[in-house]
């Protein structure tokens, strides 16, 4: 839940309401709720507006919703070595 913490603490810290997001990404309020709660995810054009409105390193805002989304495909395995070692194949492929 990475990129929904990120954006509800960026609206906090703008007083910005999820009302004026979704007017932004051009996406209903009730889809916005739901990217915030990590329930859908936003696409990678929405990440970048984010970025652009709330004046952030794209890259970072880009890695923070990459990061989210790895870790909601590995949480759904039960077993923990599986995880890390799966976890230790991507490290290793960007090192």
């Amino acid at each position: 839940m990475l990129f929904g913490s990120k954006i509800k603490q960026l609206r906090s810290e703008h007083g910005v309401l999820q009302r004026e997001l979704a007017a932004l990404l051009e996406i209903d309020m009730p889809m916005m709720c739901k990217i915030e709660r990590v329930e859908r995810r936003a696409k990678r054009k929405h990440i970048v507006l984010l970025a652009n409105y709330f004046h952030v390193d794209e890259n970072e805002m880009l890695a923070v919703w990459l990061a989210d989304k790895v870790l909601n495909t590995i949480e759904d395995d039960d077993n923990d070595e599986i995880k890390e070692a799966a976890l230790k194949i991507v490290r290793g492929t960007f090192c």
